[in-house]
């Protein structure tokens, strides 16, 4: 009898282990496969809804903005906006975090091909110029006041350890040919208050000389001379 027991035991216990084994084995990658879709497609429309948000932003200004405009300038319905955001507060803060990250992963992206620290300062220098040339901070600050203030504010600290990052080894090249020691952070804090103050009070075409008469000074920096102009 005790055989007989022993045998049932097994019989019983052997089908779990094989059912057990099978839907541990075969589920996971239709799940991982889904989930990736989903993000993907969640992804898309979220940058859709704030490409949508800087076009109405930009064309009636963020006081004025509403999640209807928003909505039709995405193609997409009211309970899709809801399915990403509860607010158009909740919506305009996103937008901005999105403009923050934008701003410094097209940074990164500029200046990540050049490890010649000259290089990378040129670099540096043609993208603060094509930003201020291209970028529409100005026509924001325009349409939007209020809000491209707070934007501004709310870039300017991240952006200086943004730059720092970027000009890391720039700053230690320079430091190394003229053995010196440089405030990194006044340096790039600067570098900051010129690209906010180009966009409050443009300059004109005397910017399009900027770059080049920044090089020249860095340059007598680094050879121990003083500009007498």
């Amino acid at each position: 009898m005790a055989e007989a027991v022993e045998a049932g035991k097994a019989k019983v216990k052997k089908p779990r282990a094989t059912a057990s084994a099978k839907e541990g084995a075969e589920p996971a990658p239709v799940k991982a496969v889904k989930a990736v879709r989903r993000n993907r497609r969640s992804e898309s429309t979220i940058l859709g809804i704030f490409d949508a948000t800087e076009t109405v932003v930009l064309e009636s200004g963020a006081d004025r903005i509403s999640i209807l405009d928003v909505c039709e300038t995405a193609g997409i319905s009211r309970g899709t906006f809801y399915r990403y955001f509860s607010s158009q507060d909740d919506l305009l803060d996103a937008f901005s975090r999105h403009r923050r990250d934008r701003f410094h992963a097209a940074l990164i992206e500029a200046t990540a091909p050049y490890a010649d620290p000259d290089e990378r300062f040129d670099a540096v220098l043609r993208f603060v110029d094509d930003y201020l040339e291209r970028g529409n901070a100005r026509r924001l600050l325009v349409v939007a006041p209020e809000y491209a203030m707070r934007w501004l504010q709310r870039i300017f600290p991240d952006s200086v350890i943004r730059f720092q990052d970027v000009l890391g080894p720039v700053f230690d090249a320079w430091e190394s040919r003229a053995g010196i020691k440089i405030d990194r952070e006044l340096t790039c804090e600067l570098l900051v208050r010129y690209i906010l103050s180009e966009i409050l009070v443009p300059a004109g075409a005397e910017r399009r000389s900027l770059p080049r008469r920044l090089e020249r000074m860095v340059a007598m920096l680094m050879q121990g001379r003083v500009s007498r102009r």
